[in-house]
């Protein structure tokens, strides 16, 4: 009986230490991946100021083709939106909405995952010789739930790839 209690004290502080140490790590988790293409950012663009056009270049859509799309508002720009369904859980389910729009310089959406969370999105177009710099970016605040900062440590790795997959099919898509 008394191992018994000891184990569970043990797991307990544990669990405590894990939870108190959560409050230390970063409030937020960012993503961000660049890449030059060789094109002016007025070509580049209308690839990421609209989602219709995202669909043509989006890493996400080739793992589940059944995913079903709709689109609303304007065909680009501020208040463009898609709202995504899917079975796949590397998909899943959620809506993107461009909230802010520069012309040839940048977009910034907001994501809403539904119940895995909200967060914004930016492309930023800068020119580089005759090329340009483009660099997506994310963001999302993950609050106090002491499982969304220990999660946020891996966001990098979970969608950094995907970043750079869609960067490449985006400078193939424009410079092809």
């Amino acid at each position: 009986m008394r191992l018994i209690k000891r184990i569970l004290v043990a797991f307990l502080v544990i669990i405590l230490a894990l939870v108190g140490v959560s409050y230390l790590l970063p409030g937020k988790a960012e993503v961000s991946r660049s890449i030059t293409i060789d094109a002016p950012a007025a070509i580049i663009f209308p690839y990421v100021n609209s989602m219709q056009e995202t669909e043509k270049w989006s890493p996400w859509l080739s793992r589940d083709p059944e995913t079903k799309l709709s689109y609303s508002g304007p065909d680009a720009g501020v208040g463009n939106t898609l709202n995504w369904s899917s079975d796949n859980p590397q998909v899943g389910t959620g809506s993107q909405e461009i909230i802010e729009s520069t012309p040839d310089q940048s977009v910034k959406t907001a994501l809403d995952f539904g119940p895995m969370g909200t967060a914004t999105a930016t492309f930023a177009l800068q020119s580089e010789g005759a090329g340009t710099q483009v660099t997506w970016g994310f963001v999302s605040e993950l609050g106090m739930n002491p499982m969304s900062r220990w999660m946020g440590l891996m966001m990098d790795n979970w969608v950094g790839g995907d970043y750079e997959r869609g960067l490449e099919n985006l400078k193939a898509l424009v410079e092809g």
